[in-house]
Formats: structure tokens, C-alpha cells, sequence
């Protein structure tokens, strides 16, 4: 009987040597397949001290004590003001936990939010590098370890939508512009034959190699330049010559002048743009071409035209992201869904409230030397009330979306009355009584238990006029200010000229109202621009607006030709940055 028992174990203690050892000859071509697919967890530390290194790899599974040790140290470095330290830091967190999505979103959240206000409001510079450093951090490495994780989607769209798109940082002005002057070029010009021309462009250098013309145009530009020969750096080298071209030989902007109209260049010029979107922001042409459809501004002389959202804006990107998160959730109704629906319908009412953008140049005067004047660019935000029935569309889609699976309406169904409600004190205001009518109309028959609409609309229209001015911000200053003055162009062209007259003033009394109440914060993001540019883009706003007859809008500037030369020269004198800007943007569209 021990015989057997003895020859049983040896049997056994055999067939498992065999088994490691068959499994052994495999090992190497799992490993291999692991790291293809990125399972692979045991990334080297780059630049980490060799103790730190070490200590890695020796405690193996229990290198969880080392993450905790960074996290503590990290956020010590952050209090001392140690921000390179900190960033350090957390990138080797990232690497130890790369699957963990919540150290990702932290991380990012941490440099984005936090780190970003430690450094004083005088270097914008600096603090737009800690945001970048953010949505970077989880855009270009947290998503490539986690494509699927829903949550690191949302929080790419929440830095969008609340760090660069809100004015709560003083330095908000800043990331607009940085945001706008990087991405104008590669969506320029703004129609949507133009984003269909991008999806459509190959997505590798290689594919357009394959056409002799453009390889003919590459060899050119090599000769004229050696940098162009280096096809890693080709795309970046190309954009910056089309936008700088003085950092180049002449020879090289002769070789494009050269093609100026041909198929080659405008091919090329495509598909460089699109791969610097694709490769560069993340951007998916395909995805812009379908929210352009879903979520653009309304033509209303021609609505199915497809007018583009201006992708400029942080809101439209916010939208972007919180979109494809959308996709990644499959559904699920999770509170964090629920969430990410808000980025969305948030987005549009911001691009309905504050979605154009204007660029203007003003001239400064330094602070210690009064003589010293420099020109300084900021922005100024106003309404698109062609965004509103999207916004509209979209959330009663949303309300919908929940109700089905039993979710609490009231989510949804509150921000949706105060913004209609919110709608109807714009659209009165730019002097589109009609619309401001129906959605009133809709209000009362949707929400009888609110007790502020059992009035009438002018009414309504003057006491939420009078609350609003009790506790204005900017946002709500720039609204009122902008529209006041395109209704007063719109009462002057029906000669209607008390009514214009007093539209003025009111929005003139508005103005000083806010800069006085104002005067005393000393922070750029609350401080509205010179009237006359308000005047300009309320003259702007009531031009190109095609709800009014469009002889109803010449006859006005033919009349304010003739009987104010004051203003019309005012007006022709206006910086040109402003002028250009709206030729542009309303080109555009």
C-alpha cells in the first residue's frame, strides 16, 4: 500500500514538472501578448531616483505602500509650492497604478484645478501651462492605458467646460485665447463642407505619399528646406509655415505660393490639419462633422443647413468629450451619466448665451509709466440665440432619456424652466417679441405651478430684468447690455426713435451700474470692454441677424448713414481687430 501511495506522488510531482515546463515555453509569448494589448503593469519609472526604482520592482504586488508614500509626498510638495516636484510625482504614481482611472482623473484634476491657482493671476503663462498639463495628462496617457473608462472622458469635458470655459479663474481670458489662436487655423474656413473635407482626408502621411503630385510638392519644399525631409516633424513644420511663415527660408512660402489654387496644396492642407486634429488634440474629424449636425446653430432662412459649432470655444470641446463618454457608458443611467448629460446641455446653453466671441486689440497703458502704451488682446463673449432650440431639443431628449427608466424628473426639469425662462428675457430683449412669446406660452403650460409667469410677458420681461440687475454678473451684464443695444437698432430702423433712444440709455445706465459695482475687484475676468465696442457689437448683432428682413437691416444703415455721420464714423473708426473678427466669424457661418 505505501508502495502505491509513494508511486502515486512521484506521478504527480512528474506530470506537474511537465506542466510548468510546457507552460514555461509559453511564457514568453504570453508576455508578448500581454504587453501588445497593454496588460503589462511593471513599467519602468523614467528619471525615478535608483532607490525609488528598486524598491518598485523588489516589493513586487506590495508596491501599493509605495503609491501611498508618493500621494502623501506628493501633495506635501504641492502645499510647499513644489509644482514640478508634485508633477513629477504624480506621473510615477500614474505608472505605478496606470489602470486605476481615479489617480488619472485626480492627478489631473489636481494640476488643472488646484496647482494651477497657486501661481499668482500676473502669470497666465504659467498657470495655462498647469491646466494644459491636466487635460493632457489624461487626453494623451490615462486614456491610451484606460480607452474604456467612461469617467476619464467626463473629466477631460468638466476642464473644458469649468476651467477654460468659466470665468470663476481670473486668468479665464487667457485660456480662451490660447484655446482660440490654437485651434482657428486648423478649422478655418468654418463650414461644414469644409469638416466633411477633414473626415474624409487619410489619416496616415503614407496614404497621401502614394499621390506623385503631392510627393513632387514634398521634394520641393525639402529643397527649399532640409526640415521638410524629416517626416516625423513634416505636419508641425508645414502648419507653422503656413501661419509663420517668416521662421523659414523664403524659398519655402515661394514653393507653396508656387501651388497657391492647385489640388495639391488645398489636399495637403487638409489632410494637415485634420492629422494635427487627430494626432495632436484628439479631435476625430468624423465626431465634429456629426455634433455639427446634432448640435449647430439653426439658419433660419435655411434650416437644414448645417451651420458648424465654433470649435474655438471651450464648450463645443467640453461637448465633444462629454459625448464620447456618452458612448463609453453604454446606458448604464449612473449618477455619473447623469452627470455627463449636464456637460452637455450646459455646454449648448452657454454657446446660446455667450457663444460668439469676439477678439479685440485694445491699447494699455503700463501701470508705472502712464506714457508707455502697449496693445493688449482680450475677448468679449455675447449671446447666439441660434443655439436656443438645440439646447431646447437636446434637454427635453435628456428628460425624456430618464423618465423612461423611472429617473426623478425634477433633475432635468428644474435648470430646463429656469433656462426658458432665462430664454424669454434674451429674446425680449434683442427685440424678437415673437419668439419671446412662444417660449413664454410654453412656460406657463408646461410650469402652471410658477407663480413668477402668471403675468404678462412685458411685465415678466421687467421684473426679471429688475432682479437681475440686483445681483448682475458678467455674464448676465454683457446679455443685457448687448441685447438692450441691438433692440435699440432694431426700434431705430423702424423709426421707432424714443424707444431706441431709451434702449440706449438704459444699456449705457446698465454699463456704469456694473463697472461701478465692479471698480474695486482689480481682476480682468469682471471687467467689461469699452462701450463703444458693446455699441459696435450690438449694431453687429442686429446686421447679421436673420430674424429681422433683410431691407429692414439695410434701410436702418442707410438712415444711420444719413442722419447720425456721428455714429456711423464712430462706428467705421472702430478698432479693426473687432471689425475683422465679426467679418470672420459672421463669413463663417
Amino acid at each position: 500500500m505505501r508502495i502505491r501511495e509513494i508511486a502515486i506522488c512521484v506521478l504527480c510531482v512528474l506530470a506537474a514538472a511537465e506542466l510548468l515546463f510546457v507552460g514555461s515555453q509559453r511564457l514568453e509569448k504570453i508576455n508578448a501578448e500581454r504587453a501588445e494589448i497593454k496588460l503589462v503593469m511593471n513599467e519602468p519609472l523614467e528619471n525615478a531616483p535608483p532607490s525609488l526604482a528598486f524598491a518598485t520592482v523588489a516589493l513586487g504586488a506590495f508596491r501599493g505602500l509605495i503609491v501611498d508614500v508618493l500621494w502623501i509626498r506628493a501633495d506635501q510638495l504641492k502645499e510647499e509650492g513644489k509644482f514640478f516636484d508634485a508633477k513629477q510625482l504624480a506621473e510615477w504614481i500614474t505608472l505605478l497604478q496606470p489602470r486605476f482611472g481615479a489617480v488619472w482623473d485626480f492627478q489631473a484634476w489636481n494640476m488643472a484645478f488646484n496647482i494651477s491657482v497657486a501661481i499668482p493671476a500676473t502669470r497666465p503663462q504659467e498657470r495655462w501651462q498647469w491646466v494644459r498639463n491636466g487635460y493632457e495628462l489624461i487626453r494623451d496617457k490615462g486614456l491610451e492605458k484606460n480607452p474604456r473608462n467612461f469617467d476619464l472622458y467626463r473629466s477631460i469635458a468638466w476642464i473644458f467646460q469649468f476651467k477654460i470655459g468659466n470665468i470663476m479663474d481670473d486668468c479665464h481670458k487667457y485660456y480662451k485665447l490660447q484655446l482660440y489662436h490654437s485651434m482657428k487655423p486648423l478649422v478655418e474656413p468654418q463650414t461644414q463642407e469644409h469638416y466633411i473635407k477633414l473626415a474624409k482626408s487619410p489619416q496616415k502621411l503614407e496614404q497621401m505619399l502614394e499621390n506623385p503630385d503631392t510627393v513632387k510638392f514634398l521634394n520641393e519644399l525639402a529643397a527649399a528646406d532640409a526640415v521638410f525631409a524629416n517626416q516625423k516633424e513634416l505636419v508641425d513644420n508645414y502648419l507653422t509655415l503656413r501661419q509663420q511663415p517668416a521662421k523659414f527660408p523664403d524659398k519655402a512660402f515661394e514653393v507653396v505660393d508656387k501651388y497657391r489654387g492647385t489640388e495639391t496644396l488645398e489636399n495637403f492642407d487638409t489632410f494637415a490639419k485634420a492629422y494635427y486634429l487627430r494626432n495632436v488634440w484628439k479631435l476625430e474629424p468624423r465626431l465634429m462633422v456629426q455634433l455639427n449636425e446634432q448640435y449647430g446653430p439653426i439658419d433660419y432662412k435655411e434650416p437644414n443647413k448645417v451651420i458648424p459649432l465654433d470649435w474655438t470655444l471651450a464648450d463645443v470641446h467640453a461637448i465633444y468629450w462629454a459625448a464620447l463618454a456618452l458612448r463609453k457608458a453604454g446606458g448604464t443611467y449612473s449618477f455619473e451619466e447623469i452627470n455627463t448629460d449636464r456637460i452637455v446641455y450646459q455646454g449648448l446653453q452657454n454657446l446660446y448665451t455667450r457663444g460668439k466671441m469676439v477678439v479685440y486689440t485694445s491699447r494699455v497703458a503700463a501701470k508705472n509709466d502712464p506714457c508707455s502704451i502697449s496693445e493688449q488682446e482680450s475677448i468679449f463673449l455675447f449671446p447666439d440665440l441660434r443655439v436656443f432650440d438645440r439646447y431646447d431639443k437636446v434637454m427635453r431628449a435628456i428628460m425624456k432619456k430618464y423618465a423612461d427608466v423611472g429617473g426623478n424628473p425634477e433633475v432635468f426639469k428644474v435648470p430646463h424652466r429656469n433656462t426658458l425662462k432665462r430664454a424669454v428675457l434674451l429674446f425680449y430683449q434683442a427685440g424678437h417679441t415673437d419668439k419671446a412669446l412662444e417660449i413664454y406660452n410654453t412656460l406657463r403650460k408646461e410650469y402652471p405651478e410658477d407663480r413668477e409667469i402668471q403675468v404678462s410677458l412685458t411685465e415678466y420681461a421687467r421684473n426679471k430684468l429688475m432682479d437681475e440687475l440686483n445681483s448682475i454678473g458678467i455674464n448676465n451684464a454683457t446679455q443685457i447690455i448687448t441685447l438692450m443695444l441691438q433692440e435699440g437698432y432694431y426700434r431705430y430702423a423702424v423709426h421707432d426713435d424714443d424707444e431706441a433712444f431709451g434702449r440706449e440709455k438704459m444699456a449705457k445706465e446698465v454699463y456704469d451700474y456694473y463697472q461701478k459695482k465692479n471698480s474695486d475687484e482689480g481682476v480682468d475676468r469682471v471687467v467689461l470692454p469699452d462701450f463703444n465696442i458693446l455699441r459696435f457689437i450690438g449694431l453687429s448683432s442686429f446686421i447679421n441677424d436673420p430674424r429681422y428682413p433683410e431691407d429692414l437691416r439695410q434701410n436702418m444703415l442707410d438712415r444711420i448713414h444719413i442722419e447720425r455721420p456721428d455714429l456711423y464714423e464712430q462706428m467705421k473708426q472702430q478698432q479693426e481687430s473687432v471689425m475683422q473678427q465679426m467679418q470672420n466669424q459672421e463669413g463663417s457661418q
